[in-house]
């Protein structure tokens, strides 16, 4: 009964910490919620600084707990970033933007379309400055649409051109016992390389080339135009590479003026009619987009569901920014079951991922669209592999000019550790068998020829079953998909040209598309996935729910050495055949 009545005690105890740490984050969310009732001041200039990760739609990635304000929280997405620069256009109390990154993180179609909605902010009247104290290509590029260019004067423009630098890990894999066997289809699949060669193969060197040489061509020309310069004045300061030194970047046009960052406040004060002592309103892009609503139609019961598909496809359940067949499975049924929604438009942002996955969830849409609903596909920076996959079957397919799709082909790893058991560690495997392939496909032992035979005409079928679907919804056959698959990795402009893509466009264009097949005049947005409140996910992650907090250290100490590790941790996690990209390419 003593032990009763200890079990009871520690139970009510553990419940009131439980409910006072609840009080504790409800007062504190409480207290910073309030300044959500921001008021927008006359005169005002909105202040930009894109230092975070930009999903595609607001706090659609893997929640991080940093703290309890609003904007250490908030990850703020693509859609309510464009919308807000769109907003500020027409809205009077807002005078002008002012830019303040030394960094960009995302890649280049995300870049592109932010400085489109930034040039037609500039193209409505009012002024763009920017200020950085190095700029990043991303950066850089970003930048070069505003009125003026402030560098510090000790500062750099890191504008040289884009290149790949692809790390291979044969030989490290080799030292310490482990042997990647890899079974692919296409000879442009090179998401195995890094772990069965020790540099690129010919045809992964010429694809590179291919599709970094449009990235770059794109992101020069747009460059050259808005800083009034030929291509051939600007390619020869990269060449020269002027950016570095702050008084050539002067002299070659690259900014307008070197100075600080109160340099550029006090030209803003004067475009605005302030004087020098007076205050300058600066609205946080957070800040400002609480100003607000959405304007929508509410008196249309019709409905297009945006449908935002971004990161790694994966098997069963997984977290925001991550495509898991089971949450996107379940997202499509709710899209069935409303009969207000009249079409959808898919916003897919993926290097591709598992193939049983990736044809989870074409089926679930193929379901959809028998039911006669238009589907619509927008592509963010990337929609490959089985990024393309999922996309395949719309009625009608958009990229943006510096999209990186295709990547049609399927790859398959098996780890070998026997070696470094073996030799390495001392530590030796026996086996009894009922069956020939009782013991087959194990980590400890090599794989034999009928095991690799097995493995290969596997890859090869799904690779032909990816044919067929990607054939068909195309209008196409295997055979002439075949000759522009093979893994290749394709920007949008040239998908365009192969028929992988009906149109270059934006998520505007594509969801004017899906209003047109709907045959709508008014309609609303309704937005997938759903998204917990902040509160519930400060909760989860207290509880213990989110992200393991030593692979955030790994994260947080690694930087952007992470990604190298990661290729590394993913090796050992991945599960059956996969439809992945190479790797990603962000624009830094």
């Amino acid at each position: 009964m003593r032990q009763f009545f200890k079990f009871v005690f520690a139970s009510c105890l553990g419940m009131f910490l439980f409910l006072v740490l609840t009080f504790f984050i409800l007062m504190i969310v409480g207290m910073n919620s309030s300044s959500d009732g921001f008021s927008l001041a006359q005169n005002s200039v909105l202040e930009l600084k894109f230092d975070k990760m930009i999903p595609e739609k607001t706090n659609n990635s893997p929640f991080k707990f940093e703290g309890f304000s609003k904007e250490d929280n908030e990850m703020l997405g693509m859609n309510d970033i464009l919308y807000a620069i769109n907003h500020a256009k027409t809205d009077k109390k807002i005078k002008g933007i002012i830019l303040d990154i030394s960094g960009f993180q995302g890649g280049f179609a995300k870049a592109a379309a932010l400085r489109q909605a930034l040039k037609d902010f500039s193209n409505g009247g009012k002024f763009i400055l920017t200020y950085g104290d190095a700029y990043s290509q991303g950066s850089y590029y970003l930048s070069s649409v505003a009125n003026e260019i402030y560098l510090h004067p000790l500062g750099m423009v890191d504008l040289r051109g884009l290149g790949a630098q692809i790390p291979f890990f044969k030989d490290m894999l080799d030292k310490i016992g482990v042997k990647a066997q890899v079974f692919y289809a296409g000879k442009f699949k090179s998401a195995t390389e890094p772990f069965r060669l020790s540099k690129m193969s010919d045809a992964n060197r010429y694809q590179i080339k291919e599709y970094l040489s449009d990235l770059n061509n794109n992101m020069m020309g747009d460059i050259a135009a808005s800083r009034k310069l030929s291509m051939s004045e600007l390619m020869k300061s990269v060449n020269a590479y002027d950016g570095h030194d702050p008084d050539l970047a002067l002299k070659s046009k690259m900014v307008d003026k070197l100075g600080y960052y109160s340099d550029m406040i006090k030209d803003v004060k004067a475009k605005i009619g302030l004087k020098t002592t007076d205050k300058l309103n600066i609205a946080s892009l957070q800040d400002y987009v609480s100003t607000y609503t959405k304007s929508d139609e509410f008196s249309s019961k019709d409905k297009i569901a945006v449908v935002y598909a971004e990161g790694e496809i994966k098997d069963g359940k997984a977290e925001y920014g991550e495509i898991g067949s089971k949450n996107y499975s379940s997202i499509f049924k709710k899209i069935s079951e409303d009969k207000n929604i009249r079409a959808i438009v898919l916003r897919v942002n993926s290097p591709g991922g598992s193939a049983v996955a990736s044809e989870t969830i074409l089926h679930e849409i193929q379901k959809v669209k028998s039911m006669g609903i238009p589907v619509v596909v927008s592509m963010g920076d990337y929609a490959a592999s089985g990024g393309y996959y999922i996309s395949c079957a719309a009625d009608s397919i958009f990229a943006e000019p510096n999209t990186l799709t295709g990547s049609i082909g399927v790859f398959s790893v098996f780890p070998n550790v026997q070696e470094m058991m073996n030799k390495k560690l001392g530590i030796n495997f026996d086996t009894v068998s009922t069956t020939k392939y009782a013991n087959a496909f194990s980590p400890f032992f090599l794989l034999n020829g009928d095991e690799s035979v097995i493995m290969q005409k596997f890859t090869d079928k799904i690779y032909n079953v990816f044919l067929g679907r990607v054939a068909k919804a195309r209008k196409s056959t295997p055979e002439q998909i075949n000759e522009i698959a093979q893994g290749r990795v394709w920007t949008g402009q040239d998908a365009v040209k192969v028929n992988l893509v009906d149109k270059l466009g934006t998520l505007d264009d594509a969801i004017a598309c899906a209003k047109r097949m709907a045959k709508l005049t008014k309609y609303r947005i309704t937005e997938y996935p759903k998204i917990k409140d902040p509160l519930t996910q400060i909760l989860d992650e207290v509880m213990g729910i989110k992200e393991d907090q030593q692979e955030k250290a790994i994260k947080a100490h690694m930087g952007v050495y992470y990604d190298y590790y990661d290729q590394l941790r993913k090796l050992n996690n991945l599960r059956g055949p996969q439809m992945r990209m190479p790797f990603e390419i962000n624009i830094r």
